[in-house]
């Protein structure tokens, strides 16, 4: 697995990132600690999660995996804001919540400190600037290494890289959006951002929820019953049941045969090659699905290919003001 710097950092992390919301609820913790033990064997060192997956089941799955490892050789990063408790400051970015739940975090990690510690989504009820300062607080205290944000608009993104660099604070280092064949809204101002400011890309659900899985596929009338997509929610089957997504699973299907590989290999492998991004988060729930993931980081896609798959993934009408700009190329 080739390694790469997040954004414009000194920290080398692996070209895949493993996610690992489904550990502690979908997933045991016998096959939890099968799949970190088998992507750490293949040269991944980048581990992501939040406080908010399945309660603090999956932070305390991967402390209880990371008390036998050497802790210096894990990027290990997670995320803060989801609510955590019934009382009124259990939830989002005060000062006071994020104050208790970096140590909540740690303690179910068993670590002393976090590599990487990520705003989940924007606090439309907290001022940036507490929030921030926060942060800038805990790397001074060595409490945590390098921050980012997850989720965050274009001009909210921008801010905050703003307001750092004019309080000299810790400078945010990193963007977790989500970014897929399905959903390439990010290319009109996050990556923009991103490149201009010098973060790094971390994207979740590479296979947005399973429709890029090989499981999905023209002429259906409903999904899987076990999937994702068969509950209410961002990967709904209403919200990508239409002509474009069966479009880009045919073109995936036919990249993935001509280049043989499956479709979950070539659709990570796809964002691993797209400008700007870091690495894509793989979240498998089974160790046997992790085995067939690993291998989107043992091959290239030729340009040909790559072209093919930017073209049919390609929305096919943008939103103002975005259609000016690409009509004025």
């Amino acid at each position: 697995m080739d390694y790469r710097q997040l954004g414009a950092t000194g920290l080398k992390v692996s070209g895949l990132c493993l996610g690992a919301m489904m550990f502690g609820a979908r997933t045991d913790e016998q096959d939890s600690r099968t799949i970190l033990q088998a992507f750490t064997d293949a040269g991944g060192n980048f581990i992501d999660t939040a406080d908010v997956y399945n309660a603090g089941a999956s932070e305390e799955v991967v402390g209880r995996w990371l008390k036998a490892q050497r802790r210096e050789d894990y990027v290990i990063a997670t995320k803060v804001y989801g609510r955590m408790g019934p009382l009124p400051n259990d939830q989002g970015l005060s000062r006071k919540h994020i104050l208790d739940a970096v140590d909540a975090s740690l303690r179910r990690l068993g670590t002393d400190y976090i590599d990487l510690y990520q705003l989940h989504l924007w606090d439309n009820e907290t001022p940036l600037t507490e929030t921030l300062s926060t942060l800038d607080t805990l790397v001074r205290a060595g409490k945590v290494r390098y921050i980012g944000v997850s989720n965050f608009s274009g001009w909210q993104l921008q801010k905050a890289v703003d307001l750092c660099a004019h309080n000299g604070w810790a400078p945010l280092s990193s963007l977790q959006p989500l970014y897929t064949l399905l959903d390439r809204s990010p290319e009109w101002e996050l990556l923009p951002v991103c490149k201009n400011e010098g973060l790094g890309v971390i994207t979740w659900s590479p296979l947005r929820s399973g429709w890029l899985s090989g499981a999905f596929h023209r002429g259906m009338t409903a999904p899987p019953a076990d999937s994702k997509v068969s509950t209410p929610g961002t990967h709904s089957w209403d919200r990508y049941a239409n002509d474009h997504t069966w479009h880009v699973i045919d073109e995936l299907t036919a990249v993935a045969a001509e280049a043989g590989r499956t479709l979950p290999q070539v659709a990570v492998r796809w964002l691993m090659q797209r400008p700007g991004v870091t690495a894509p988060i793989i979240g498998p729930r089974t160790p046997a699905y992790l085995d067939d993931l690993l291998g989107a980081a043992e091959f290239e896609l030729p340009p040909e290919l790559m072209e093919r798959l930017d073209t049919a993934s390609r929305p096919e009408s943008l939103p103002y003001p975005y259609f000016l700009a690409d009509t004025a190329r």
